[in-house]
């Protein structure tokens, strides 16, 4: 019986997170023509998905303190309902200010969606099964993020506000479905602990024994928030594409990493371990993010940015997996704090990469791809300093 609760929870956790980042994709390739309509560019573009992370960066940390002391569901089903109004706000905006605030509310609710997901995921999976579990997640992310573009594409030849009005209808009807049929598994749950503000998580993550994954978490995101942030807009101004070219590119590599999660990459797991297979997708996400200002011609770029994303897919769930087996009864605490330094990632790189890309529109890959290379480096030197067991393949 146990089993199979666990098995519904974690199908049910693949779709909520799945709906997420659909939410976040759909609106990818509409936002260029989008923000024409307030007369506004690159700069604005950035800014808004930094508010986004900005948002999650300031509440990732207290909804994994929450749900390790109430539990996962009700944070869950609470993230799911402001995500979907936030949507349908963003839809409705009619001055910039409302774009900010709908950008703003949009990464509260994912704040409290996505940690107590991965908290969610350790407490009904064991530590052997920790990489599958991740992987599983990793891939609803990536099949969310893949399916949101294409449908946000095509939907915008109807109207531009549609794929937001859509997503937030999805996201209300995904916070029904779970508050009525997503276990309430406790698991790690009701530490009593004190309270503490974020500053002070923040000192503490120093001391936990996976700080340079969260150090590597950021940079990362950093890096690929550059190339994520700006590709519509390069696309759409260096080689004029539509929505939909756009929305085919990312459909593509995000279908790409959505099966090699899916069938492949527990089996990297296995055979190298988690952190060989970050140092390896590291260096492969530079080197395509560095491709992208030599290449032209639809097909090349369609194969490079799959290799990209299939790099990115590869590394998160990895980290997520080492993170959370180092993590051990806080998990809540863990995918907070994970979540909080993707989030200050991905607010200083595309805030960073919009300014640079009205500067020059190739600058963002140069800066993208620096940062990538020094996660390898810093990632290389600390493994083989204080954890070469990690550079082992796992015992068979």
């Amino acid at each position: 019986m146990e089993q199979k609760t666990n098995k519904l929870a974690l199908y049910i956790l693949m779709f909520n997170m799945f709906i997420t980042m659909g939410g976040i994709g759909i609106i990818v390739p509409v936002m260029p023509a989008y923000l024409q309509i307030f007369g506004v560019g690159g700069q604005v573009l950035g800014f808004l998905i930094a508010g986004f992370a900005l948002a999650q960066f300031l509440f990732s940390p207290i909804a994994g303190d929450l749900s390790d002391r109430h539990g996962r569901k009700l944070l869950i089903v609470g993230g799911l309902i402001v995500y979907g109004f936030s949507q349908i706000l963003f839809g409705f905006a009619s001055e910039v200010w409302i774009l900010f605030l709908a950008r703003f509310l949009s990464g509260v609710g994912a704040a409290f969606i996505m940690p107590p997901i991965m908290a969610f995921v350790a407490d009904i999976t064991t530590y052997e099964e920790r990489g599958k579990g991740m992987g599983m997640i990793g891939a609803a992310m990536s099949l969310g993020f893949m399916i949101g573009p294409g449908v946000g594409g095509f939907l915008a030849n109807v109207d531009l506000t549609f794929p937001f009005y859509l997503a937030g209808a999805v996201a209300l009807l995904a916070a029904i479905f779970s508050a009525q049929f997503l276990p309430n598994v406790k698991g790690q749950v009701g530490q009593d602990t004190t309270r503490e503000n974020l500053v002070k998580q923040l000192a503490r993550s120093v001391k936990t024994s996976y700080f340079v994954f969260l150090i590597i978490v950021f940079t990362f995101s950093f890096g690929i928030s550059n190339f994520q942030a700006t590709l519509s807009l390069y696309l759409s101004t260096k080689f004029s594409y539509t929505p939909t070219d756009i929305a085919i590119i990312l459909t593509v590599g995000g279908f790409a990493g959505v099966i090699l999660q899916m069938f492949v990459i527990n089996k990297l797991f296995i055979r190298f371990g988690e952190m060989k297979v970050i140092l390896a997708n590291l260096l492969l996400a530079a080197i395509t993010m560095l491709l992208v200002i030599y290449i032209n011609g639809f097909f090349v770029i369609l194969v490079v940015a799959t290799l990209f994303s299939v790099a990115t897919t590869f590394i998160r769930p990895a980290v997520n997996t080492l993170i959370s087996k180092l993590a051990g009864p806080e998990q809540g605490f863990a995918a907070g704090m994970n979540n909080a330094y993707m989030s200050l990632g991905n607010m200083f790189g595309p805030a960073l990469a919009g300014i640079l890309f009205d500067w020059n529109r190739d600058s963002p890959y140069i800066l993208g791809t620096v940062v990538l290379v020094s996660c390898f480096i810093l990632a290389f030197l600390w493994t083989s300093k204080k954890a070469p067991h990690l550079m082992q393949a796992p015992s068979k």
